[in-house]
This record gives structure tokens, sequence and C-alpha cells, in this order.
């Protein structure tokens, strides 16, 4: 079988095309949503989704999140005494997924789609099929969010022609992109976007309100105080959901702070990423050629969309309510799980074609001549532009920039500026020439770009026929067979938490959190309660856990509002 993942910022969903309706799975929580969030305990073992998201409010240092904005870097997070790279961090939430499919479905889930967000580039891509790989998926198709969002739209639409404006405001990262739907052919015309942008920077505005609004310096504030208080943020945040209020209560010390926030002073305080979030949208339109009062209709996926500000923001941009009939949270599994479906070729799924485009420029580093003849290095000649729809392939004919030239330097580059030193390198290729003039030898350089965003750059001598190709490969991230291999190993050596645990270790750790949370009489009554759960838990008696189980969530339940 073959599942539809969106691998999020904040959340990750899985799903499949059962007979006609696509089923988002539940998680081993029997939630739709998991967090992505991994958190890893003194003694190697790892904990992903709900539960490590609850742990990392006590142990910041052990636990991870927002890793996707790091996708395709070095970067590493150090959780205990391991460090991890953005892709490793991913490939435990996707192998968690994988394994609450199976339980679900009763059978073997060997091949998945998974989402990105349309503005990631090669290596992010990559480290993103990799991260697949790891988890132990067969990883053959990558598909954009708003691709996704848009098949999701696009099966079920009486009209054959329409154009769809696709805003996608996730937890780390904000995408849009326009796609038209004609007949059954889906044709992405521009994608542009944000990868530091989304719902976290929203929650930072609130945070960073609050801290200057009390006169509290952020650097006196220990790692754990901090995330508490995010998380009074992020709680803050969602209060304007019905209600233009929100109470920000918040415990630092021995001193509680309360300031309640208007829903007008937020959004003023939020007119920086608001404005941020116009310059894609624009950049698009005009990429993809086409005016506002064209869009048939603006569709809203991603979590992000939620808020308040957010959707009247984007309401007043383009005059009219935004399309929200599939949950936004759920939209691109919903479009991966029938891209799933279509690469089975399901009969449920009417045949569909999907055009993707390109979405950076590529390019080489080349010489210009200035008046008088003046000669200047370090300028970039695009050859692929972005936006341009793939697969595809051009070709540029460059010649010898200097006298007695005995080489030629095909830069291979991403990106968009002018000057090659601002744009991404990606590699090389070098192939001898005669020695002769400037402007004698001639070489034609074929950049080939495809539906895997698999970049091939081959580079020809016209006079010698001498020719060299590289199939583009980011070394950071990029693994050989046998290093996946190797790292399969390494990864399953980590000690899962088993499943059927997972429920009651939660709770454990829901308590840890609400006692040191509370004061006086009521840590008494958390500790009591949280004593009897665990004398249960020892006895594993399946029966009694389950019973427990439930009385001490009810208990804990009902005493959570009423902490600060």
């Amino acid at each position: 079988m073959i599942v539809g993942i969106d691998l999020g910022t904040t959340n990750s969903l899985i799903g499949y095309l059962d007979s006609e309706e696509v089923k988002i799975i539940p998680n081993r929580l029997g939630d739709n949503l998991t967090p992505s969030i991994v958190s890893v305990d003194s003694e190697g073992t790892v904990y992903v989704g709900k539960t490590a998201k609850e742990r990392k409010l006590t142990f910041p240092d052990q636990s991870a999140d927002v890793f996707k904005r790091s996708m395709g870097t070095n970067k590493k997070f150090e959780l205990g005494d391991r460090d991890f790279t953005a892709e490793e961090l991913s490939s435990l939430v996707l192998k968690s997924l994988k394994e609450d499919a199976e339980s679900y479905l009763g059978e073997e889930v060997e091949e998945a789609v998974i989402s990105v967000p349309a503005y990631f580039n090669d290596a992010q891509r990559k480290a993103t099929k990799k991260a697949g790989e790891l988890a132990g998926f067969v990883v053959e198709r990558i598909v954009s969010e708003p691709t996704a969002a848009a098949i999701a739209y696009g099966l079920n639409k009486k009209n054959a022609d329409t154009k769809f404006l696709v805003f996608d405001l996730g937890g780390g990262t904000f995408d849009v992109s326009i796609l038209e739907l004609f007949q059954n052919i889906m044709e992405v015309r521009a994608v542009a976007g944000d990868n530091f942008l989304g719902g976290e920077d929203f929650t930072e505005v609130l945070m960073q309100m609050f801290l200057h609004e009390k006169d509290i310096n952020q650097d006196e504030l220990d790692v754990k105080t901090l995330a508490y208080v995010r998380k009074q943020a992020e709680a803050c945040k969602l209060g304007f959901s019905d209600s233009r209020t929100s109470l920000f209560k918040c415990k630092i010390g021995e001193e509680i702070y309360e300031y309640e926030i208007n829903i007008d002073d937020y959004e003023k305080s939020c007119q920086i990423l608001l404005n941020k979030i116009k310059k894609p949208i624009e950049r698009s339109l005009k990429d993809a050629n086409i005016k506002l009062k064209d869009i048939d209709e603006v569709i809203l996926v991603g979590g992000a969309t939620k808020l308040p500000i957010v959707r009247k923001f984007v309401s007043r941009l383009f005059g009219r309510l935004p399309n929200t009939s599939i949950n936004p949270d759920e939209v691109v599994a919903v479009g991966a799980s029938i891209q799933a479906a279509m690469k089975e070729r399901n009969e449920a799924v009417k045949e569909l074609i999907l055009t993707d485009v390109c979405p950076f420029t590529l390019g080489t580093e080349v010489v210009v001549s200035r008046s008088g003849g003046v000669k200047e290095s370090g300028h970039y000649l695009p050859i692929i532009e972005r936006n341009s729809v793939i697969p595809v392939s051009r070709t540029e004919r460059l010649y010898t920039a200097d006298d007695n030239q005995d080489k030629i330097r095909i830069k291979i580059l991403q990106g968009e500026s002018r000057y090659a030193r601002n744009n991404v390198y990606l590699g090389e290729l070098e192939l001898n020439v005669p020695i002769g003039p400037a402007g004698r030898e001639a070489v034609d350089v074929t950049y080939t770009y495809d539906v895997n965003s698999i970049l091939e750059v081959e580079a020809k001598i016209l006079s010698t026929k001498l020719s060299k190709r590289i199939v583009i490969k980011n070394d950071d991230v990029d693994l050989s067979d046998e290093e996946i291999d190797e790292r399969l190993a390494s990864l399953a050596s980590l000690k899962i938490h088993p499943r059927e645990q997972e429920e009651n270790k939660l709770l454990l750790l829901r308590g840890d959190r609400m006692y040191e949370e509370a004061t006086g009489d009521l840590r008494n009554i958390i500790e009591q309660n949280m004593l009897i759960f665990e004398e249960v838990l020892d006895k594993q008696n399946p029966d009694d856990i389950k019973r427990m189980r439930e009385e001490i969530k009810e208990f804990l339940d009902s005493i959570d509002e009423d902490l600060i």
C-alpha cells in the first residue's frame, strides 16, 4: 500500500484512499495530528508526538521541534548526549507515522508520497526523501504542499476550468502557489514563499509583547522557563479563536503575571509578518502572468490560517472569503493520499495529469563585457528560469573569455541574484579546451530538471566533442545506499517506547509537569493520584491500568485549566 504523508513543521499526518474517500489515520493516541516533536531521555528512549510535546515542557534540553526549517542543512540538534540532524529527527516522526498506519491497517505499509513546501530547494527535498527512507519507506514521489491541496479541492470541482491560489501558512513555512485545472490537467503556474515564516512566528510576537509589557529580560530566563512561557503564548494565541481579547497568564519564579491582549493590538504587532506575506503573493501572480481578479478560488492551507487576523488579512487582500471547506490542518495530507492512490493507479480516482514547476532559477557564473572592452566576472546567467514547467531542458552556448584559456569551469548555481556570489552553489564541471584567442572555443551547457527535483548538467566542447555530465547532489545531506543502511541500523537501535505504554507515559509526564506548576494542597493531591497510578502500573494488570488511566486523565483534565 502507498500512503500520503504531510510532514509538517508543527504537526504531521498520514492518510490513504479507502474506496472513494481519503481517511486520515489516527495515531496511537487516537489523534489525527501527530506533533512533529522528538524527545530522548537519558536512557536513550525516544518519544515522538504528543508525548514528546508534553516532555518538552519539563525536559526542553532533551527535546526538539520546528526542525523542518533546518532540513537540508548540517545543523545539529543536541538531545541529551546525542546529536541529530533535522533529517534524522524527521525520520523518527515518519517512522512513528508508519507504525501507526501499519497498526491501524493491519498490514505493512511500504511506500509513501511525502509533501514538502513548494519553495523547498533541491537539498531540502532530497533530505525529506532520505528521511522517508531512513524511516523504512520507499519514497519515489515528493509532492508540493500547495499542489496536494489543490488536488484535494480540484478532484471535486464541477467546473473543469478553475484557477486556484493556494495560501499555505503552516507552523514554520509559508507557500503561495497558483494552479490551474483544465479538464484533467492540473498545472502549477507559479510558486513563491518563505521558509522562515509561519505560525511559530505569530506565537513569538505574543511572547515578545508579554515580555515587553512586563519588563522581563528574556536573556535572564532559563530554557525551561522559556519553554513554559512559549506554551502560554501558544495558549493565548488560540484564545483569539472565539474572542477579541485573550489572557496571557504566566508564572515566573514566585510571581504570577497577567496580560490581557486585544486582537487589534496583536494585529498591529504582527504587521511586519503580514507584510512579509504580501511579497510572495505579488511575485507568484507576476510570474504566472495572472491578475488577482482572474483567480477563481483562494484556498487556505495550514493550521496558522485558523488565526483570525490571518483570515481577516487574506479576505481583505483578495476581496473575498477564502475556501476552508476541507480542514486546513488535513487538506495537504488528503491531497498527498490522493496522489498516492493515483500512483497506485487506483480506479476510484479519476485520471489527473499533474504538471509542476521549478521553484528556483538555475544557472551559471559568466564573464560580461563592459563599455571599453572591460571584462567583469562574477555575473549570473539564468539557464532554467524559476516557474518553468518541469520536466524541462535548456541549453546555452558559452565561449572562452580570455586569450590562451585552457579550461572552462561551469559553476552550477541556484537563485535569483544577478551576481553569482549571492546564489546557492550546487556543484561544478571543468573541461579542458584547446588554447586559442578569447571567444574561439565554445561549450554547450545543458541543464535538465525533472519531476523528482533532480538536476542534470551536461557540458560539451564543440571543437573536440569532449563532454562531461553531473547529477547534482548535496554532499552535506545526501547519503549513499550503504550510508542509508548504516543510519537505518543506527536508528533501529534506539529504544522507541512501546506502543502499549505510551498512553501511560503521556499521563505520567503530564502529571509531573502539572505537579511542577502547582503549589500547596493541589500539589499534594496531584502527587497522591500519580502515586496510585504508578502502583497500578507496577502490578501490570491491563484492565486495572485501563480503568485507572481513564480516572487519572479525567482528574488531570479537571484541574489543568486552574493551573497557570
